[in-house]
């Protein structure tokens, strides 16, 4: 057999391989029960290829007219020389973005996407100057909830300075004892776990102003004494932690924000769950769910066909796993591959590779765990996967560290870095230029800018800034 072509794929969308793989095949001498040979000529189809940057989210998908081509994640689909797609010889190709990326938020854009493919049999003419250019949204409000006065304080942010400005009908009404916000990756849905009440308050985003609305039917029960919020990277699901119930329940977003309960929900986690996160990689979205009384995380995965979410949650093999004393907060960095545990008991914070061992055992990362300040409640990393930042609410400070090779961490000069009293929540914006933290028993915010080589952090004019009583939780929105 000889097969002569030129063409090559890095991309993954079966539609798109198919047309590729249906060469010209010509069957010589097979008569008499004589040898043949079978000459396949190619190529058939030009490349669609280019440079793309500035990518940071997961799940940017591009299309050729109305065909899908490839899926990019994170940084290190970045590049030039790369192939988006193909198009058939003496077809034209429009390539546009189909889906824009989220976790953080993006707006990417595609210059010269648009012509003819002109190579001829044997011959390919590969098109090599489409550019996909992508920018992060910068925050446009910030949502703090107070467990000590039930609502939710408002602000818009100053993109340049991260300067809070309280919106004008803040604070907005939840139900009792708010602990746990989450903001859907759209920035249009916000979602509330009321604990004594056992509900979700579910709000639509005025995507002008960034005032909240009730949605219709809220609020939606959940498990008794709910203590966190998650949201997956597609904004179709909603997961929360029942303390009390050692469940964690899952809900389909419908239109118009309000929840449905997933078919075969709520499942078991261990013991008082406490906080619970959602990851994505590679092609499969993972749940992580921190039980504090028994010292365990539990993982789960989320997918349905094709690699998309069902929203049904199925344990990973060997879940729930041993961490560090009294796991209070977990989250996964941008990249999927890393899981960061901060342990209010002990003090640390844990690191692991969940994938690494093919959803077995996680390897656990170099170095870990790692000394924190008094009782870390928070732990969040940063869009790009520099930093990582864990606010400590027993000795008012927030721990640094450098993300580096492997997930390893190393702690930042200067650190920690002195916050409020009590701060109970920490939250990175979607640009990696600010961080923002509750401070509950001052019943304030603040904000750091980030010194953007060194990861340090330096309070920004103005702060902290007026919240109500007891915030808990931090959400930002684009």
């Amino acid at each position: 057999m000889t097969w002569h072509t030129s063409w090559r794929c890095a991309f993954k969308s079966p539609r798109v391989l198919l047309s590729a793989l249906i060469p010209l095949v010509t069957l010589i001498g097979c008569g008499g029960g004589g040898g043949g040979r079978i000459d396949i000529e190619g190529p058939f189809a030009d490349n669609l290829g280019g440079t793309l940057s500035g990518l940071v989210g997961s799940r940017l998908t591009l299309q050729d007219n109305s065909m899908t081509l490839s899926q990019l994640n994170g940084p290190a689909a970045n590049g030039t020389n790369l192939v988006f797609g193909i198009a058939d010889f003496n077809t034209s190709y429009d390539v546009t973005v189909a889906t824009q990326p989220t976790s953080p938020s993006q707006s990417c854009v595609v210059a010269n996407g648009t012509g003819t493919a002109t190579g001829s049999a044997g011959s390919a003419s590969n098109v090599t100057n489409i550019t996909v250019t992508c920018t992060t949204n910068p925050p446009r409000f910030v949502y703090v909830v107070n467990r000590g006065s039930n609502n939710i304080s408002a602000y818009t942010v100053d993109a340049t300075s991260g300067a809070l400005v309280a919106i004008a009908s803040s604070p907005f009404a939840t139900g009792n004892l708010p602990v746990a916000i989450a903001v859907d990756p759209t920035g249009t849905y916000a979602y509330v776990a009321n604990q004594t009440d056992a509900t979700i308050s579910a709000f639509t985003i005025d995507r002008t102003s960034g005032a909240l609305k009730a949605v219709s039917g809220s609020a939606f029960t959940t498990g008794p004494a709910p203590t966190s919020v998650a949201i997956d990277p597609t904004s179709l699901f909603v997961y929360v932690t029942s303390g009390n119930g050692g469940t964690v329940s899952a809900y389909s977003i419908s239109a118009g924000g309000a929840l449905t309960a997933v078919t075969g929900s709520p499942v078991a986690t261990g013991t008082t769950p406490s906080s619970v996160t959602v990851g994505y990689y590679p092609d499969t979205f993972f749940v992580y769910v921190a039980n504090q009384a028994d010292d365990t995380v539990s993982a789960f995965t989320a997918n349905g066909s094709n690699g998309n979410p069902s929203g049904a949650l199925i344990a990973v093999s060997g879940s729930p796993f041993a961490v560090g004393s009294g796991p209070r907060a977990v989250t996964v960095d941008p990249s999927g591959q890393y899981v960061y545990v901060a342990n209010a008991a002990s003090n640390t914070l844990s690191g692991y590779n969940f994938y690494n061992n093919n959803l077995g055992t996680p390897a656990v990362l170099s170095g870990s765990p790692y000394t924190t300040g008094t009782s870390p409640d928070s732990v969040a990393v940063d869009p790009l996967d520099n930093f990582v930042y864990v606010a400590n609410e027993a000795s008012n400070n927030i721990s640094a560290y450098a993300l580096g090779a492997g997930g390893a961490l190393t702690a930042i000069t200067g650190s920690p870095f002195a916050a409020g009293d009590g701060p109970s929540a920490v939250a990175v914006d979607p640009t990696g230029r600010f961080v923002y933290v509750a401070n509950s028993s001052s019943g304030t915010i603040s904000v750091f800018a980030i010194t953007g080589s060194t990861g340090a952090l330096s309070a920004v004019s103005g702060s902290p800034y007026a919240a109500g009583s007891l915030p808990s939780a931090i959400a930002l929105s684009d």
